[in-house]
């Protein structure tokens, strides 16, 4: 019996992606010499191919009907035993569709934000998981896979760890922690004012300096960031995805809210401490197969009791994410420190 040949839908972004990881491992490993067709944008091409988890990658700029007219043309002349839609979009859905692949697999009405999008699939999953990298696991389920999510090893390119690490011999770090204060959206963020507070405490306390990652449109935030940390002079970062990579590899410790930064530094195995508001960590929180509540003991989860979960997106950090103080996150930072050794 031949192979099966899938096809993976995740366009993006980060933080999503990585969460699908699990589930397409759980494929890997259930047929591993099935080809693996991973779709996704070509901002996260990179992202995908350093899982090494397909076959191939193919990208398509949803919002061009050029390259969605070449990606469905692409499709129609392949042969794929299963579809899968880990995103529950229209704009995802629609390209194994139109694409005319057999057996397309996605959520039920039950799980999926788009109205109408389940009527796209001819296999439509009603799950009962909580955390999304588990939601995504049924859906590798239904295409046969063993089991729902499986281990994940990232690959760094030398030449990023090379860059990353020259960066930090000339700025004399070599214990560092990495802070990321931006994020999507503005409401899942923590004040930069804050974090340039706990840089001046964990340089005061344990002589560590921060490094504060600044992705695009998050300029304006690093610079709050290191104005508010007095003489504790954090460097800041700018650079590809694959430098950052690099970076949260070598530090003792990261800090962010609920963003790509957060879940990468989780993929690759580097402590955090997770500050989290309008969104649910239940759901969203940083993931390890086999910790079904996707917490280790060296990641410290920090949300005040109460919230109601809310995924309306504002330009201010919600009240939620200004209830967790400076002195709160530094103890767990210690905690996290304590527990990394």
């Amino acid at each position: 019996m031949p192979e099966p040949r899938f096809l993976v839908v995740r366009l993006g972004s980060l933080g999503d992606i990585l969460h699908t990881f699990p589930a397409v491992a759980s494929l890997r490993h259930s047929f591993p010499a099935a080809d693996i067709v991973w779709l996704t944008h070509p901002r996260w091409a990179f992202l995908v191919g350093t899982s090494g988890l397909s076959s191939e990658v193919w990208t398509v700029e949803s919002r061009a009907m050029p390259s969605l007219r070449e990606m469905i043309r692409r499709l129609r002349q392949s042969s794929f035993s299963a579809a899968i839609d880990y995103q529950g979009l229209w704009k995802s859905a629609m390209l194994p569709f139109f694409g005319a692949a057999p057996k397309r697999i996605g959520f039920s009405s039950a799980t999926v934000r788009e109205f109408g999008v389940p009527l796209l699939y001819t296999d439509r999953v009603k799950t009962m998981k909580t955390h999304i990298a588990e939601q995504n696991g049924d859906l590798s389920l239904r295409a046969g896979a063993q089991c729902g999510t499986g281990r994940v090893s990232l690959q760094i390119p030398a030449q990023d760890q090379a860059a990353v690490c020259s960066r930090l011999r000339e700025q004399g770090l070599d214990r560092y922690i990495v802070m990321s204060p931006g994020g999507g959206w503005r409401s899942k963020c923590w004040p930069p004012e804050r974090f340039g507070a706990l840089c001046s405490k964990l340089r005061e306390s344990f002589g560590l300096r921060g490094i504060v990652n600044a992705g695009p449109g998050d300029d304006d935030l690093a610079a709050a960031v290191v104005r508010a940390s007095g003489d504790a002079a954090p460097f800041v970062h700018h650079g590809s995805l694959g430098e950052l990579m690099a970076l949260l590899r070598g530090a003792v410790c990261a800090v962010a809210g609920d963003t790509g930064p957060l879940h990468l530094a989780a993929a690759i195995g580097t402590p955090l401490v997770a500050l989290f508001g309008p969104t649910d960590p239940a759901r969203n929180g940083p993931y390890q197969v086999g910790e079904p509540a996707a917490i280790e003991p060296k990641n410290i989860v920090l949300r005040v009791p109460g919230v109601r979960t809310t995924h309306a997106r504002g330009e201010q950090p919600h009240p939620s994410m200004l209830a967790i103080s400076v002195d709160q996150v530094f103890d767990a930072v210690r905690r996290c420190l304590g527990a990394a050794k």
